[in-house]
């Protein structure tokens, strides 16, 4: 994720350590006594990831809980994101005197299923999918783009945020995308001036899809 987002931007990404490491009480509480094997890792990971870039930030590395809606409860003056996909995971934090949010997606190289591919694109997203040049990945690009962008919005606005509520433009030479919020969410939102638009970055491995984004103060 290091290269996908700022220099203000601390990020960590997971080692085999992390996998396994010492949850802290206040973020055992989040993850809850019946969180399978998988989801136990992955929570674990996460967490040991959003420490290592708090001290990366100059900050003591404090518990990192779990909000009623699961989202990360970060601590006071700081914004950040995690994530996590099958043997990947990062955390990515900044000073809210820098930057309003912080949004960052991983995941696999691999095509969506036709019904989640229905439900993630918006007809004109696939208009202009259809023009890209074949054998990589574009709609999951759109659903990690999208995911970062839920990640952005839900901190500063407060509501959930769909797939259909944002319309993603892929530019391939700049390796970026823009997301532009559905007018409607938009005039829905409980707070003054709620996010019209966003932009990233993204990157296609052999085997990962990467999408960041910042969301700059007013």
């Amino acid at each position: 994720m290091r290269d996908l987002l700022p220099s203000t931007v601390a990020v960590a990404v997971a080692g085999p350590a992390d996998w396994s490491g010492e949850l802290l009480p206040a973020e055992l509480a989040g993850l809850g006594d019946r969180a399978v094997p998988s989801r136990r890792r992955d929570f674990t990971a996460g967490r040991m990831c959003a420490r290592r870039a708090l001290t990366a930030l100059g900050l003591p590395p404090t518990p990192v809980p779990a909000g009623p809606d699961r989202a990360p409860v970060w601590p006071p003056g700081v914004v950040g994101a995690i994530t996590h996909t099958e043997g990947y995971c990062a955390a990515a934090v900044a000073r809210a005197a820098d930057l309003r949010a912080v949004g960052i997606d991983a995941e696999r190289h691999r095509a969506l299923s036709p019904g989640v591919r229905r439900k993630v694109c918006l007809p004109d997203e696939e208009a202009e999918l259809a023009r890209l040049p074949a054998g990589l990945p574009w709609p999951t690009v759109v659903f990690s783009a999208k995911e970062t962008v839920y990640k952005i919005w839900h901190p500063v606005v407060g509501t959930w945020l769909g797939f259909p509520d944002a319309r993603v433009t892929l530019d391939l030479d700049a390796g970026t995308f823009r997301a532009e919020i559905a007018p409607a969410r938009l005039a829905a939102a409980p707070v003054a001036d709620p996010p019209p638009s966003m932009t990233g970055r993204f990157a296609v491995d052999d085997d990962l899809v990467r999408t960041a984004a910042v969301l700059p103060r007013r």
